[in-house]
């Protein structure tokens, strides 16, 4: 009776981080669908492929204040309900993205979607630990951000298809059914979690006095806005050498080259393996105008891609809790403000780009900033000794 008793509470334990786990799945598949679906949106919508990347950068904006002030204004709402609500409102931004006739509509469910990922990601970094026994929590962590790997290799690809099939409106509104459900799932398997101390401006504040962070900052706005400046629109630059109906297997490529490349440069010291990224990234953005004209060149291509981007969020966030190994709440809050203001940075300096110069010219800013990264590397390098 003991025996089955323990089971049962491993059992019940474990649901929490894997519903957690889905929740991260879900928020970036949501965040990132119109990668896949890009071309599709502009055409139904009448606007241009940079102006339909401005999806991203709407999420991308909202995202970024909502992370530090949304558990602020939570007050001492329970965070499950919290969590909860936040996926209500995703399913509902996504409803409204299904529907949506005119594109000043799918902007605003944009930003009800921005609000709800800024949310979610910056609860789950804090609640993450608190849902299983402590000797579980780095697995328990681990499983839970695995979400975020999954989203690439299934989330955007799975939207691709569905986009391909049916219709782009219909892979958001499965987005939609799936956050509801989440919604619900949430709410009987986490536990009551009462919020801890949050993070205040002035914990910012002193984190950012410490220049290691500072570099950290700067290294993950130079690497993520040049890989979004060019990932944004990967469909309108693949879709000449390779038709839209193998987007979605180019996509799923990409993906499972991101896992793949997560584990091998989180093996690496966060120094190196921001080397690795940024370097893979420059080489490859450098070949595609030379050698991504082919479905054969596109796909290699974009496999070192995913295997050299594969490993940033992993390597930053180590970079983070390295510099300030005593603040990793704030440190961590920081990040993910400076990770989505990023994102929408490069979808926006890319949608400007392509609609001035052409789709291909977007290649170019990975290619520069990347190459950036690598010099304040090697200047940091230097100045450590």
């Amino acid at each position: 009776m003991t025996t089955i008793c323990a089971d049962e509470t491993v059992t019940r334990g474990w649901a929490a981080p894997i519903t957690m786990a889905v929740t991260v799945f879900t928020v970036v598949t949501a965040e990132m669908l119109p990668v896949g679906l890009l071309t599709p949106i502009g055409e139904s919508l009448h606007v241009t492929e940079g102006t339909a990347g401005l999806a991203l950068t709407t999420t991308g904006l909202v995202s970024a204040v909502a992370a530090p002030v949304l558990p602020l204004a939570l007050g001492r709402l329970d965070r499950r309900a919290a969590l909860g609500g936040l996926m209500v409102l995703l399913a509902l931004g996504s409803f409204v993205v299904a529907i949506a006739p005119v594109y000043w509509m799918f902007i605003a469910a944009r930003v009800l979607m921005g609000l709800s990922i800024g949310g979610v990601w910056t609860l789950t970094i804090g609640l993450a630990r608190r849902v299983v026994p402590e000797h579980a929590a780095g697995p328990a962590t681990s499983l839970i951000f695995s979400g975020i790997g999954i989203a690439s290799v299934l989330g955007i690809p799975a939207g691709a298809y569905v986009g391909e099939l049916l219709g782009w409106r219909w892979a958001f509104a499965g987005v939609g059914v799936l956050s509801l459900a989440l919604a619900v799932a949430l709410t009987f398997h986490l536990p009551s979690l009462a919020p801890e101390q949050a993070v205040g401006w002035k914990d910012v504040r002193d984190v950012l006095q410490i220049k290691q962070v500072r570099v950290g900052l700067l290294l993950v706005t130079l690497i993520v806005t040049g890989h979004f400046a060019a990932y944004t629109y990967i469909r309108p630059l693949l879709e000449p050498h390779t038709g839209p109906a193998l987007i979605g297997t180019f996509l799923l490529a990409y993906g499972v080259a991101g896992v793949i490349g997560n584990f091998l440069t989180g093996a690496l010291r966060p120094s190196r393996a921001l080397t690795v990224i940024a370097g893979g990234i420059a080489l490859s953005a450098l070949a595609m105008p030379l050698i991504g004209t082919t479905i054969a060149g596109s796909l290699v291509l974009l496999v070192i891609w995913g295997l050299a981007y594969g490993g940033t969020s992993v390597s930053t966030q180590a970079w983070g809790h390295a510099a300030a190994p005593s603040a990793p709440e704030s440190s961590s809050a920081v990040l993910v403000g400076v990770y989505n203001g990023a994102i929408a940075l490069g979808a926006f300096t890319g949608g400007q780009v392509g609609d001035r110069l052409g789709t291909t010219a977007v290649t170019w800013l990975p290619a520069v900033l990347a190459t950036a990264a690598l010099l304040v590397l090697l200047a940091n390098r230097r100045q450590r000794g």
